[in-house]
């Protein structure tokens, strides 16, 4: 079994099925990729897998757990943590500002320690904030306002902030939308480094076959709401189904 495992998910809005059936198991410290033409249900699925959104049938767990109906700061909690298609930072604050929110995280009216549960002082909160700042390669940029990063760092500084909750599972929702070619090369580089370096499972939507390629163990294709076909990249590359599915473009 996988640490990320659906079975018979089926999810309709009035006439239109959205996901038909699906089954989909994600191994534990691997890379897979969903991918499938506009409209076969992959934000859907991303919906369904972190609580957003309950099928009419079928089941999401991970490690065990169901996630569905849970709050999002549940899912946290479970170890998953989401990026989004746009980068979800706060421009008005600095990069490093950032990165502490999710380490020193405000919750019932009170700052509690979340994901770094041995910090003992506010100066170890900032200590673990920069470490990540250098994992990303962003220390320079620590008093930088966020608003001002290039569409790459708003996206490197997420991910970071994702990171520093140190979750098992990261959903990364078509990470380079919107970047040009040498931020999406950069990405690929940076989720390359976290796959290598680090004990976490990576699921991953995303529509560039360049960044699919580079990074995927495993990919799962979607056609109207139906798992297609799952395999390896080298065989998904020529798969006549994977073509027809995606109007003849080329993998």
């Amino acid at each position: 079994m996988g640490i990320l495992e659906v079975k018979g998910v089926n999810k309709r809005f009035g006439g239109l099925q959205a996901l038909g059936d699906v089954n989909l198991s994600v191994q534990e410290n691997s890379v897979h990729a969903i991918i499938g033409p506009n409209g076969a249900g992959k934000s859907t699925l991303l919906n369904c897998l972190v609580g957003k959104l309950i099928p009419d049938t079928g089941s999401v767990m991970f490690d065990g757990q169901s996630v569905l109906g849970r709050a999002p700061f549940e899912i946290n909690q479970m170890g998953i943590s989401r990026v989004f298609q746009t980068p979800e930072i706060f421009g008005e604050l600095t990069v490093m500002e950032n990165m502490l929110i999710p380490i020193f995280a405000k919750r019932d009216g009170a700052f509690r320690m979340h994901a770094y549960e041995s910090v003992q002082s506010e100066k170890q909160v900032v200590e673990a904030a920069e470490e990540m700042l250098e994992e990303m390669n962003m220390a320079d940029k620590r008093e930088m306002h966020s608003a001002s990063l290039s569409r790459g760092d708003k996206r490197r500084l997420e991910i970071g902030m994702c990171l520093s909750q140190q979750p098992r599972l990261l959903l990364l929702d078509e990470p380079t939308a919107g970047m040009a070619r040498a931020d999406t090369n950069n990405t690929i580089d940076l989720l390359k480094q976290i796959r290598d370096e680090r004990d976490i499972t990576i699921a991953i939507i995303e529509h560039d076959m360049h960044v699919v390629f580079s990074l995927a163990d495993r990919i799962t294709v979607l056609a109207q709401g139906t798992p297609l076909v799952e395999d390896s990249p080298e065989n998904i590359r020529g798969n006549p189904k994977v073509r027809e599915a995606y109007l003849g473009e080329s993998a």
